[in-house]
C-alpha cells in the first residue's frame, strides 16, 4: 500500500496538474462553458488510455520504433517551448491558434499536459523496476491521474474567480515558466543523448 501511495504521490507531482491549469484554461476559453466539461472529460480519458499503454508496453513500444527516451523528452520539449510562446504572445484562436470554438484534440491537453514525457520515462522506470508489480503500478498511476482530473476539471470555476484579465495575466506568467520546463526538458534529452553518443565513440 506504501509502495503504491510513494507511486501515486510521484506520479502526481510530476502530472502537475495546478500548473496545468492556466494552460487548460488557455486552451478552453473559446469553447462554449457548457462544452468545456465534456472536452476535458475527453482528453482526460485519452491521457489515461496513453500512459496506461505506455506503462504495459511503453518501453517495448520504444524498441520497436528504435525510439529512445531522450527523444520523447526533446520532442515534448520543443511543443511544450511553441505553446509557451503562444502564451505570452497569444494570437486569435489561444495557444492552439484554434478557429473560435473548434475544440482541441489530444494535443496539448492529453499529450503532452496530462500524459507529458516525464510521466512517460517515470511510468517506465517504475515497470523496468519492479514487472511484478504492474497492478500495483497500474493502481498508481489511476490514482495520480483521478486527483489530477478533479483539479483540471475544476478550471471553469477558476477562470470564473479570476476573470479575463486574471486568466491573461496568469497565462503569461505561467508562460514564462513552462519556458523554463520546455527548455529544461530540452537540455536533459540532449545531454542524455551526448552521453550516449560519447560512449559509441
Amino acid at each position: 500500500m506504501l509502495e503504491i501511495l510513494a507511486a501515486a504521490t510521484m506520479l502526481f507531482l510530476i502530472m502537475d496538474p495546478l500548473g496545468n491549469l492556466p494552460i487548460a484554461m488557455s486552451v478552453l476559453k473559446e469553447i462554449e462553458p457548457k462544452r468545456r466539461t465534456k472536452v476535458v472529460l475527453r482528453e482526460l480519458g485519452i491521457a489515461l488510455l496513453v500512459l496506461m499503454v505506455f506503462l504495459h508496453s511503453g518501453q517495448s513500444l520504444l524498441d520497436f520504433l528504435q525510439i529512445e527516451q531522450e527523444t520523447v523528452s526533446i520532442a515534448g520539449g520543443i511543443i511544450l517551448f511553441i505553446i509557451a510562446l503562444r502564451m505570452i504572445f497569444p494570437k486569435p484562436g489561444g495557444v492552439m491558434n484554434l478557429p473560435s470554438g473548434e475544440e482541441p484534440f489530444i494535443v496539448p491537453l492529453a499529450v503532452p499536459m496530462i500524459a507529458g514525457p516525464s510521466t512517460m520515462a517515470a511510468l517506465i522506470l517504475l515497470a523496468n523496476q519492479e514487472p511484478d508489480q504492474m497492478l500495483e503500478w497500474s493502481a498508481a498511476l489511476f490514482a495520480a491521474w483521478l486527483v489530477s482530473s478533479l483539479i483540471l476539471l475544476m478550471s471553469n470555476k477558476v477562470h470564473s474567480w479570476l476573470g479575463e484579465k486574471g486568466l491573461r495575466a496568469v497565462e503569461r506568467l505561467m508562460g514564462m515558466i513552462l519556458i523554463m520546463i520546455a527548455i529544461q526538458m530540452l537540455l536533459n534529452g540532449i545531454s542524455v543523448y551526448s552521453l550516449h553518443l560519447m560512449r559509441g565513440l
